[in-house]
């Protein structure tokens, strides 16, 4: 699954996530009066769900016939030094959110427990939906 160049453009769409039940035990240890660990849950499920996605963006980026040079840094990968954009509704560069109903109907995440709310926000929060463009020319807003 290499990327011709001569063939066009091509595009990938995911979404990940940290699970169930992450908003329901943080408001259990909350309740039991252990904040600091209900907010570490809660952090640790977004970074969880965001790193799955920087790891499959990467995972892409090998599959499509460019790998990131083995001498990448980790603060160059969070610099996005790399090939190609990964783009999230509701950020900078996509800041609408209702597109993100395309493509939970093109890929139906409800499969692995991800449900759009009415707002078009995910559920569970530590989730991530992501496009994910290839051309060596693509780049986020600077």
């Amino acid at each position: 699954m290499s990327a011709d160049p001569g063939a066009g453009d091509t595009v990938a769409l995911f979404v990940v996530t940290a699970g169930a039940g992450v908003r329901e035990r943080a408001a259990a240890l909350r309740q039991a009066g252990e904040l600091l660990d209900s907010i570490a849950l809660q952090a640790l499920a977004l970074e969880t769900a965001e790193a799955a996605a920087e790891w499959l963006h990467r995972r892409l980026r090998e599959l499509w016939g460019f790998p990131d040079p083995p001498d990448m840094t980790m603060a160059e990968r969070f610099r996005a030094r790399y090939r190609g954009i990964r783009l999230s509704f509701g950020y900078p560069a996509c800041p609408d959110l209702e597109p993100q109903a395309d493509v939970f109907r093109l890929l139906q995440p409800e499969e692995i427990g991800v449900q759009l709310t009415e707002g078009f926000m995910m559920d569970p929060e530590a989730s991530v939906s992501a496009v994910v463009f290839h051309h060596p020319d693509a780049r986020y807003l600077a």
